[in-house]
C-alpha cells in the first residue's frame, strides 16, 4: 500500500483479508501464482512484506459505502470482488503490453510464463463474481450485473488500446472513449457497487458512479503522465515506459493531434521502424510537452476530479465521508504533480 490509502488501516486490513481468503480457495500452483502477484510472497512461495498496490478501487468502494449509510462493512464483498477484477486484468495487461515490471518486481508471466499467467488472471476473474454472489440478496444479484456489463467494457477498452498501436492516427476524442471503457468503467462501477451495498437509493448510487467513474478518467490522465514521467522508484516501471511501446495515451494524442509544429516530428518517432533509443525517448517525451499534451492532461485531471466532487452535492449523504472520498480523490490524482 501507499500513503494515498495509509490513513484507512481498517478498510485496508479488511480488503487485504478478503482478498487473502478469497485467493486461498485457488488450486496449489493457482494460488502461488496469485500470491506473488498480490504481494504477499516471493517467487518461491515465502512470505514477504512487499508491495501489494494501492487498493484504491476497493477503498472506494467502502468509502461511497460510507456516504451512504455510515459505516462500510456490508460492501467488503463488493469491494475484494473489484479488486479482484482489477488485478485479473492487470495480470492480463502486463502480458498483452510486454511489461516485465510491477510494483518494482517481475511481473507474473515474467516468472511463471504466459500460459500460466493467464489462466491465473482467468481465476481472479472468476472469484470475483463469486465472492459477489455470496453476499446473498437483491443487491447481489444487482452487483453481479452491475460488474460483468463492467468487465465487457474493460475489455472494449482493452481491445481498442491494442488496436490503436497499429494505426498511424487515433483522435483524442477515440482515446478518451478508450480509456473511459479501460480505466473510467471500473471505478464508476467500484463507488457504484458501494452505495448499492451500503443500501443507498437509485440516484444516490448513480450519483456515486458518476463521481467513480470521472475520478477514473482523471486517474488514467495521471497515469498515463506517470507513463512518461513517472519515477520508476514511484511507479515500479521503467522510465518512459509507455514510449517505448508506442502507446497512444492521452498526453501522447493531445500532443499528435494539437496542430503544433512540434507534432509532425513525434509522429515521425511514433511511426519509426525499430525501439527508440534513450536519446529518441529523452526526445518524445520533450515534444509531448512542447505540443501541449502534458499540460492538457494536468488541466482535464483536474477538471474532472472537481466535476466529480460536485456532482455529490445535495444526495443526502453522510458529510464527513464524503470529505473522506473527496480527499483520498484528490490526492491520488495530484500525485503527479
Amino acid at each position: 500500500m501507499t500513503v494515498l490509502t495509509d490513513q484507512f488501516t481498517a478498510e485496508r486490513e479488511a480488503i487485504d483479508a478478503g482478498l487473502r481468503a478469497a485467493a486461498g480457495r485457488l488450486p496449489g500452483p493457482a494460488a502461488r501464482i496469485a500470491a506473488y502477484h498480490f504481494g504477499w510472497t516471493d517467487e518461491a512461495g515465502a512470505p514477504v512484506e512487499a508491495n501489494s498496490g494501492k487498493a484504491l478501487r476497493p477503498l472506494l468502494t467502502l468509502l461511497a459505502a460510507k456516504t451512504v449509510s455510515g459505516d462500510w462493512r456490508a460492501a467488503v464483498p463488493a469491494a475484494v470482488a473489484v479488486e479482484m477484477v482489477h488485478n485479473f486484468s492487470l495480470v492480463h495487461d502486463d502480458i498483452i503490453d510486454r511489461d516485465g515490471l510491477r510494483r518494482h518486481r517481475a511481473t507474473a508471466w515474467k516468472v511463471y510464463g504466459v500460459n500460466d499467467a493467464i489462466l491465473v488472471g482467468d481465476a481472479l476473474h472468476a472469484l470475483a463474481f463469486e465472492v459477489i454472489a455470496e453476499a446473498g440478496g437483491d443487491r447481489a444479484a444487482a452487483g453481479a450485473g452491475m460488474l460483468a456489463q463492467t468487465v465487457r467494457a474493460l475489455i472494449e477498452g482493452q481491445l481498442a488500446d491494442t488496436r490503436f498501436e497499429d494505426r498511424d492516427h487515433v483522435d483524442l476524442a477515440e482515446c478518451v472513449a478508450m480509456s473511459e471503457a479501460k480505466t473510467a468503467s471500473l471505478m464508476g462501477c467500484a463507488t457504484a457497487l458501494g452505495a448499492l451495498f451500503g443500501g443507498g437509493t437509485p440516484e444516490q448510487v448513480e450519483a456515486l458512479r458518476d463521481f467513480g467513474f470521472r475520478l477514473g478518467l482523471a486517474f488514467q490522465h495521471v497515469d498515463d503522465l506517470l507513463g512518461i514521467w513517472g519515477d520508476p522508484a514511484v511507479t515500479g516501471k521503467a522510465v518512459y515506459s509507455d514510449l517505448r511501446n508506442r502507446k497512444k495515451s492521452l498526453p501522447v494524442t493531445a500532443a499528435l493531434g494539437s496542430g503544433h509544429a512540434d507534432a509532425a516530428e513525434l509522429a515521425r518517432l511514433y511511426r519509426a521502424d525499430g525501439p527508440l533509443d534513450e536519446q529518441g525517448l529523452r526526445r518524445a517525451a520533450d515534444l509531448v510537452e512542447s505540443c501541449g499534451g502534458r499540460v492538457a492532461s494536468q488541466r482535464a485531471a483536474e477538471s474532472l476530479t472537481s466535476a466529480a466532487a460536485g456532482g455529490l452535492a445535495d444526495r443526502r449523504l453522510h458529510g464527513e465521508a464524503v470529505e473522506a472520498l473527496t480527499s483520498l480523490a484528490a490526492s491520488t490524482v495530484g500525485r503527479v504533480w
